[in-house]
């Protein structure tokens, strides 16, 4: 079975994928394409899932249907791979209560968004992140993607919330990469983990120390991605960019249109789903999306399932 415990933090390095959550033509969770995309992930070497992310749609699920995701995921994975879950929000007591939510469940870890729309200051962000790790046991993941919140975790921040015991890994998605040795230097605490959030950065993040990637182009490449990280972590940079290039461009246009649409669309087309359905206010690909994409799976010369 899978092991939770703060100590091991093994599920935290490779490979993790930000899951999309698949719907029906009816806009409903398609439990069959979730069993399959578990199983997919499983099969090809993924490290950890984080359900219910901002990838897979929490901005759009009723707090039952963002639980009720988590429970499936988890009962498809059957402790075979371990689950993180989404747990964020921009009220600080909402995200207490996701939090809560997910207690004694079986999830590893929480991964813990910025409030978005707010735009907290530093010490709002501090306080935010340190009331939720104060109201739980489970393992917190800080989630930084100022491009989609409007606000940036910055690294002195990061350093600060270390030092809560069950704060134990960022995810950093703002494509800087001198934020790796930043961040390294104000914590030094190799236990800390460090995650990239860019697909497109993420090779370079972890050469420069960081040990993976929440990543948006697993949902597809779920091998290639593993065996990238697996190379770059053991040293072998030389052959996971070799790897890397022929997802270049699908690191790229899986962000043509703001995600997870476009990667929605991929599972779709390569049969990892029934649906391509999204709630609204997320619209589907538009064609000009739709031609961009398939040239990138093409380069990357990913087959339908």
């Amino acid at each position: 079975m899978v092991n939770n415990s703060i100590a091991d933090r093994n599920f935290l390095r490779g490979s993790l994928a930000a899951l999309v959550t698949p719907m029906d033509i009816k806009g409903q969770i398609d439990k069959p394409s979730l069993k399959k995309l578990v199983n997919y992930h499983v099969d090809n070497g993924t490290t950890a899932i984080v359900s219910v992310g901002t990838t897979g749609e929490s901005a759009t699920l009723e707090h039952r249907e963002h639980l009720e995701v988590v429970l499936m995921t988890l009962e498809y994975a059957d402790g075979r791979i371990p689950i993180i879950a989404g747990s964020g929000a921009n009220a600080t007591q909402q995200a207490i209560a996701v939090t809560k939510s997910l207690e004694k469940t079986g999830i590893v870890a929480c991964l813990a968004v910025t409030p978005y729309y707010n735009k907290p200051s530093q010490e709002g962000l501090f306080q935010h992140f340190k009331a939720i790790a104060e109201q739980t046991d489970l393992p917190q993941i800080l989630y930084n993607v100022p491009s989609r919140t409007g606000c940036d975790l910055l690294p002195e921040t990061v350093a600060r919330l270390a030092k809560l015991g069950n704060i134990v890994a960022l995810k950093e998605a703002s494509g800087d990469l001198s934020r790796v040795n930043r961040i390294r230097r104000l914590i030094n605490d190799d236990n800390f983990i460090l995650l990239s959030g860019d697909d497109a950065t993420a090779l370079d993040f972890i050469q420069l120390g960081g040990q993976g990637v929440i990543s948006v182009t697993a949902n597809i490449a779920a091998k290639l991605m593993a065996e990238i990280c697996k190379l770059a972590l053991t040293g072998k940079y030389a052959e996971a960019h070799k790897l890397n290039y022929r997802l270049s461009e699908l690191h790229h246009q899986l962000f043509i249109e703001p995600n997870p649409i476009p990667v929605k669309w991929a599972c779709y087309q390569l049969g990892l789903i029934n649906s391509d359905t999204l709630r609204l206010p997320m619209t589907p690909l538009t064609q000009t999306g739709q031609i961009a994409v398939q040239r990138a799976l093409k380069i990357a010369d990913l087959q339908k399932i």
